[in-house]
């Protein structure tokens, strides 16, 4: 079969890889419909992660071609939509809610690699939803989306206190920030502000519910959400960059006893103590437990009362996945679909 690999960083080839076949009584083979790149891929791209030789994709969508013996809750010939991080689904973080946290979790981006043809998915149970049927091929980029940025931007939100009367920052406009506005407005936000300065994504973020966009950064970022907000912030922040002056532009915007969701992978960014004790900030986040919304979110997309699909602005043949990468670090495109 074909998959992606990183050489390197700056180094992306579609080459030959072994064909995937049941291991464990708790495995499915799936026949991945579509793929995506996602920003968390550009790390490794750009050097920041190290590559060598290393697998890529962790958002998929496909038909399962075979089951272990020990599934049970999907099988050959459902669509399913899949999840970045492996989990059995049975231990005690996962009974709590947080898949995405199980002692036995694997990351789907570091060993499995589903930007590729097809994709073994361990503890498939845990792992893997079926769809309702097979969908429409208008929905597929949106059910695509489920699978990590939907997810994620969806748990920032829940991470944030998001709800009714609220004023909501989103800070970051790339796929997952997008995903936390399209988040906060089904969850109810009276105030929704998009932090942007890309005219495309800005629109985008309008439709999805934003009421403002503001596009200054940085400390005139802050101050003008404190402008926007009484001098106080926002209810709810979420963070879905990474870096420190995001992280720093988020904490700012967000008001004395507020709630912040951080969801943006982030490296080296270091935290004052006192940014966040003294304003006495909620913060809650890290990788989404997009297992446990998936049901949900699957049927928001089945019943169309979500686009998410939106997002992906520029499709590609799986053989052309450099190009995709290279779109995405110029911010020529927002997010890339991989069609196979």
């Amino acid at each position: 079969m074909r998959g992606v690999v990183m050489y390197k960083a700056g180094d992306v080839r579609v080459e030959e890889r072994e064909d995937p076949k049941i291991i464990a009584p708790t495995d499915a083979v799936v026949r991945l419909t579509a793929t995506c790149i996602c920003g968390s891929d550009l790390w490794p791209y750009r050097g920041v992660e190290p590559a060598d030789h290393q697998v890529m994709g962790h958002e998929y969508v496909g038909v399962v071609e075979e089951v272990g013996s020990a599934v049970r809750t999907v099988k050959a010939g459902d669509f399913v939509v899949g999840t970045f991080v492996v989990a059995d689904g049975t231990c005690e973080i996962c009974r709590a809610g947080y898949p995405s946290q199980c002692v036995n979790r694997e990351f789907v981006s570091q060993t499995i690699g589903t930007q590729a043809d097809r994709a073994r998915i361990p503890y498939a149970d845990g792992t893997l939803v079926a769809t309702p049927g097979h969908p429409e091929p208008e929905l597929v980029p949106s059910l695509l989306a489920a699978s990590d940025v939907l997810g994620t931007g969806w748990f920032g939100a829940l991470a944030a206190e998001v709800g009714p009367g609220k004023t909501v920052a989103v800070v970051g406009d790339g796929a997952v920030g997008l995903m936390a506005v399209l988040a906060a407005k089904q969850l109810g936000a009276q105030r929704i502000i998009a932090m942007s300065r890309h005219p495309q994504r800005q629109k985008l973020a309008l439709e999805y519910g934003a009421t403002h966009i503001v596009t200054e950064r940085g400390d005139d970022g802050v101050a003008r959400i404190k402008e926007l907000t009484g001098g106080l912030g926002a209810h709810s922040v979420v963070e879905a960059v990474g870096t420190q002056e995001s992280t720093m532009q988020a904490i700012g915007a967000t008001r004395p006893a507020g709630h912040l969701g951080i969801v943006g992978v982030n490296y080296e960014v270091t935290i004052p103590g006192t940014a966040l004790f003294f304003p006495g900030i909620h913060v809650h986040g890290g990788p989404a437990p997009v297992r446990r919304l998936l049901p949900e979110l699957i049927q928001l997309i089945w019943d169309r009362k979500i686009d998410p699909g939106k997002v992906f602005d520029l499709s590609l043949p799986l053989e052309q996945a450099a190009e995709g990468y290279r779109a995405m670090d110029d911010r020529r495109a927002t997010k890339v679909l991989l069609t196979l």
